[in-house]
């Protein structure tokens, strides 16, 4: 069963505040990224393009965490342990937009590239922590 993310904290969410993407490469090293993303229901969405590292490291191991600080206060944050329940490209184009207008303040993904294949990963919590 997924956790909940506290309602104290939903905000963080939904504010232009990047995520860090914590995921496992197959040396046994961490990869950490800075994503975007969005809260739908109890589960994080972000997006990313097929091929790229965090996608075949997401791909290999499930388990993953994020790290939401809030812009406006360093010492509030949000982190989020758990897994990658589904990868899928269908919706990817328009998660795509919608975090652009979110996180861009623009309608469309200015940065495709021809032939990039974009892919969204939902994130089901196993574990929330929140600090602030």
């Amino acid at each position: 069963m997924a956790v909940r993310i506290p309602p104290s904290h939903q905000d963080l969410l939904e504010k232009k505040a990047l995520a860090s993407l914590g995921c496992h490469l197959a040396d046994g090293s961490i990869l950490v990224n800075p994503v975007w993303c969005l809260a739908e229901g109890d589960s994080v969405l972000i997006n990313s393009a097929q091929g790229r590292l965090k996608d075949r490291a997401m791909r290999k191991n499930p388990r993953v965490t994020l790290c939401i600080v809030d812009p406006d206060s360093p010492f509030r944050y949000l982190e989020i342990r758990g897994r990658v329940q589904e990868i899928t490209e269908r919706g990817a184009e328009e998660l795509i937009d919608r975090l652009a207008r979110k996180y861009m303040g623009v309608d469309k993904y200015p940065m495709r590239r021809a032939g990039e294949v974009r892919v969204n990963y939902r994130i089901v919590p196993d574990k929330v922590r929140t600090q602030g």
